[in-house]
C-alpha cells in the first residue's frame, strides 16, 4: 500500500496517475503536520476516487488539551462528511507514553472509522510499551513510524528488526519519514506492506515549489511492487 501526502487539490492528479493507493491530506508540514482547512479536504476528495485520510492535529506538539478535543471531533466529522475515508492522529501524554485516553476518546467519538497513529510513536519514551498500547486501540489499522524521531536513516534497522520479530507490528506498520529506496527491500522482507511518501514524490523534494509528480510516484509504485514480488518468490513483471 502506497500512501502519498497531498497538501492541496493540485497534488491529487500526480498521486492518482502515479498509482497511489491512498492520499494523506495535511497542512502545516513545517510543524510536523496539522489539520487542513475543511474546504481543502473537500476539494481533494472531489478530485479523486482514491481513499483519503486526513490529519487531526491542532498544535505543533505531541499532546492535546481538553479544549482541543471537541474541535478535533468536529473536524473529524466534517472531513468524513466531505468524503474522507479515514483519519490520522496520535498523541503522547506528559510521561511520553501513548495517550491511550485521548486516542480512545477520539476513536469512540468517531466510531467505525479506520485511522492511522501518526509519528508521535517515534518520540515515545519506551517503544516496546508504546507498541503494546497501540495494538489495543479501537479502529487503528496503521502506525506511521520511522523508528526514530530523526527519520528512517537512523531508525531503519530498529524498525525492520521489530517488524520481523512481531507479526502485529509488521501488519500495522506504515514506514515513512525519510523513506528511501534502499530501505524498501529490507522492510518488505520483514513483512511490512504499508509505505508513506511525501517530499520524495515532488521534483527537487520541495513542498513549497513543486506538486506531486506522477513519474516520481510511479517509480515508488514499481519499486514496492518489485520488492513484494521478490519477497514472495514471484518473478517481477
Amino acid at each position: 500500500m502506497l500512501e502519498v501526502v497531498v497538501l492541496h487539490p493540485r497534488d491529487v492528479p500526480g498521486a492518482d496517475e502515479g498509482g497511489a493507493d491512498r492520499l494523506f491530506a495535511v497542512a502545516g508540514i513545517d510543524s510536523g503536520g496539522l489539520s487542513p482547512e475543511p474546504g481543502v479536504v473537500s476539494s481533494i476528495c472531489k478530485e479523486s476516487d482514491v481513499p483519503v485520510r486526513v490529519m487531526l492535529r491542532l498544535n505543533d506538539g505531541l499532546t492535546t488539551t481538553g479544549g482541543e478535543l471537541n474541535r478535533l471531533v468536529g473536524l473529524g466529522e466534517d472531513y468524513l462528511s466531505m468524503g474522507a475515508n479515514g483519519l490520522v492522529f496520535g498523541f503522547l501524554d506528559a510521561n511520553l507514553e501513548i495517550d491511550v485516553e485521548v486516542c480512545s476518546y477520539l476513536a469512540d467519538r468517531l466510531p467505525e472509522v479506520p485511522w492511522t497513529f501518526h509519528r508521535a510513536i517515534d518520540s515515545a519514551l519506551e517503544t516496546d510499551r508504546a507498541w503494546r498500547q497501540l495494538r489495543h486501540l479501537p479502529g487503528l489499522d496503521a502506525v506511521l513510524s520511522s523508528g526514530s524521531s530523526r527519520g528512517l536513516d537512523v531508525g531503519h534497522d530498529e524498525l525492520t528488526d521489530r517488524a520481523a520479530a512481531d507479526h502485529d507490528v509488521a501488519r500495522l506498520l506504515m514506514a515513512g519519514g525519510g523513506l528511501r529506496g534502499e530501505h524498501v527491500p529490507w522492510l518488505v522482507r520483514a513483512g511490512v506492506r504499508q509505505f508513506h511518501v511525501g517530499s520524495s514524490v515532488r521534483p527537487g523534494g520541495s513542498w513549497a515549489k513543486a506538486y506531486v509528480d506522477p513519474g516520481h510516484v510511479r517509480a515508488w509504485r514499481m519499486l514496492l511492487d518489485d520488492a513484494v514480488d521478490r519477497a514472495l518468490g514471484r518473478e517481477p513483471e
